[in-house]
């Protein structure tokens, strides 16, 4: 029977509403007060009911809930014959619980809109080599799928044949297709744009990267905040203790409106709503931007930072070489870098790979009698001409020439951070190309938001060399920069950072090397498309390792705090107004006042609803 009236609570609502207006429509035109007054006593009978419950359930756990006191409230209305205040408030209780919900169940559309997006079928290899239509969760680790245009990824997997275009904004909240083709990794979740893909399942249900992110978000909204839990305790003694307060007052002034009227004032509910709903918005909000909180209790930490400590190979920089400058000496420049081309095609170091990226499409040669000079470069021969490509020293060895201009250039180049690749033909220097890690675009503005939100010091940390490091350093205007910092040295200067000098520290990585660092910071923050690492180690993950992103979480968590402070002032200074005004005016009683409470509440809701449509200015 509980249950059952539980589960129809807002057709009580819709009916103790209808019922009130009646009453008050046969007052008015019939003057009516029978019809009137029993129209209130059923009304008030069918509100209490619910409320009555959910008092009983509360007290059976030994917690005196806001239901405790609005049904003694009710109750005490209803035997002083004070029917047209016992009707209207457990209306506008039953009401306010009902917008309350409504209004609470679009701040966890974050949760809704991904569960949305978990795709529920695939179409499955057979062994006759025809594809199946299946429920995703009969798919297995190492099954063969076909993903046609417009259709949801539904697994991790890689790619084994075909080409197409993917839609990654559930996984990065970046909407811009991705290029997919054969050896690529695809996520459950996304969406094909075009072409036709067979895909391998790497990871199937929950621990698909898809699956994984709604755990988090779902995790992250459903844990509290230590404001949370200082909230929570302090309602608990709160809520008896206006049940004590009334009583005294009805000892006092023998007046048993008055003390049921203190019941209803004293509500603590916008106070218990206001800090989860901001909590619950903001973390949706950042699930939306590809940025994930792991949870209420790390929003303070965040939001109160002072130093960001930065690896910088794949954080601050693209974490893949690529030439940055290039000298050429000479003539026949074309056919020079169709040999240099053909020759670095070979090998499957980093730097040739950023040799041919550069070069592009050109003239390729045969390539004969090719010596690898280990520290030095690598000797070949072709069409007949002896091509030598390395650093200084394969140079010397070689006996290449070098003049006063190619040295200023080497010097040049070496002062900038790069690495070199030097060409020669025959013995005379024909290219000088410098290599280094690209900083990421954007990340200089990135940084200067970061400064005035509020960050103070910005540091970097790296395993590279000194002079490359202090070349990063100059150019994004950081704090702090240190080089030749092997992982402990890291995590070491972090613990100095908390322990010594009293700092929030917050830790930018890739979750893999770094994890000590990130163990160890106040906030663990990790680059990475959803990687294992970097999801269990940190205590925020930005998507698709996108560094802008990091404004927008930090400016969302400052927001959040502001958010919760606003809604606890709303919710203590409404107490204290109508308080105030049962005590030093007449215009307050009961109907007004949980009118006035059922609004406080809606208010602190739709401020915390705010955070949904946050966006760093």
């Amino acid at each position: 029977m509980q249950r059952y009236i539980l589960r129809n609570k807002n057709r009580i609502t819709l009916t103790s509403g209808l019922l009130i207006a009646l009453g008050f429509v046969s007052l008015w035109t019939m003057g009516n007060s029978e019809l009137f007054e029993w129209a209130l006593i059923i009304a008030s009978i069918f509100g209490v009911t619910p409320i009555a419950i959910q008092a009983y359930q509360a007290l059976k756990v030994k917690v005196v809930s806001i239901d405790v006191l609005v049904t003694i409230a009710v109750v005490g209305a209803f035997l002083i014959k004070n029917f047209e205040e016992s009707a209207i408030v457990t209306f506008l209780f039953l009401f306010g619980a009902f917008l309350e919900q409504r209004t609470l169940n679009k701040t966890r559309s974050a949760i809704k809109e991904l569960t949305e997006m978990a795709p529920e079928s695939a179409l499955k290899l057979r062994e006759d080599g025809e594809f199946e239509e299946v429920e995703v969760d009969e798919v297995a680790v190492g099954d063969v799928l076909l993903v046609k245009t417009g259709a949801k990824v539904p697994v991790d997997g890689t790619v084994i044949s075909g080409e197409g275009s993917i839609n990654e904004a559930s996984i990065t909240g970046e909407s811009i297709p991705v290029a997919k083709e054969k050896g690529s990794k695809v996520y459950a979740g996304t969406i094909l744009d075009n072409g036709t893909l067979q895909i391998v399942a790497d990871r199937v249900g929950e621990d698909t990267t898809f699956g994984k992110i709604i755990e988090l978000v779902e995790e992250a909204q459903d844990s509290k905040s230590e404001a949370e839990r200082f909230i929570d305790r302090f309602s608990k003694y709160y809520t008896p203790a206006v049940l004590v307060l009334s009583f005294i007052v009805w000892v006092i002034s023998r007046d048993p409106e008055l003390a049921i009227t203190i019941l209803v004032l004293g509500c603590p509910g916008a106070l218990v709503i206001g800090v989860p709903v901001s909590n619950v918005a903001g973390i949706g909000n950042g699930a939306r931007h590809g940025v994930l909180l792991k949870g209420s209790e790390i929003i303070s930490d965040f939001s109160r930072l002072d130093t960001i400590v930065f690896d910088k190979t794949g954080t601050l920089t693209v974490g893949k070489p690529a030439v940055a400058e290039t000298v050429y000496y000479g003539e026949d420049i074309d056919e020079v870098l169709g040999y240099l081309a053909s020759v670095e095609r070979e090998s499957d170091h980093p730097l040739a790979k950023a040799v041919l990226e550069e070069i592009g499409e050109t003239k390729f040669s045969t390539v004969e009698e090719t010596e690898v000079i280990k520290g030095g470069g690598i000797v070949a021969r072709v069409n007949g001409h002896r091509i030598a490509i390395g650093n200084i020293s394969l140079m010397e060895r070689e006996k290449v020439e070098l003049d006063e201009k190619a040295r200023a250039d080497v010097a040049r180049f070496e002062r900038n951070g790069n690495s070199l690749v030097l060409t020669a033909v025959d013995g005379q220097l024909k290219v000088l190309m410098g290599v280094r890690d690209r900083i990421r675009p954007g990340v200089k503005a990135d940084l200067q938001r970061l400064k005035k939100l509020g960050v103070k010091n910005l540091i970097m940390l790296s395993g590279d060399n000194q002079g490359t490091v202090d070349l990063v350093s100059r150019e994004l205007g950081l704090t702090e920069a240190r080089g030749n910092m092997l992982p402990e040295d890291k995590a070491a200067y972090i613990q100095q950072l908390i322990e010594e000098k009293g700092q929030i520290v917050a830790f930018v990585g890739d979750g893999v090397n770094d994890s000590p660092s990130l163990a160890l910071a106040n906030i663990g923050i990790a680059m990475g498309s959803g990687t294992d690492v970097a999801i269990e180690i940190s205590d925020v993950v930005l998507m698709n390792s996108d560094f802008g992103r990091l404004p927008h979480a930090f400016g969302l968590t400052k927001a959040i705090v502001r958010n919760m402070k606003q809604n606890i002032f709303i919710a203590v200074g409404v107490v204290l107004v109508l308080l105030s005004g049962l005590l030093f005016s007449d215009w307050m009683n009961m109907s007004i006042g949980m009118l006035v409470h059922e609004g406080s509440i809606l208010l602190v809701i739709l401020n915390g609803m705010r955070l949904l449509r946050y966006k760093i200015r």
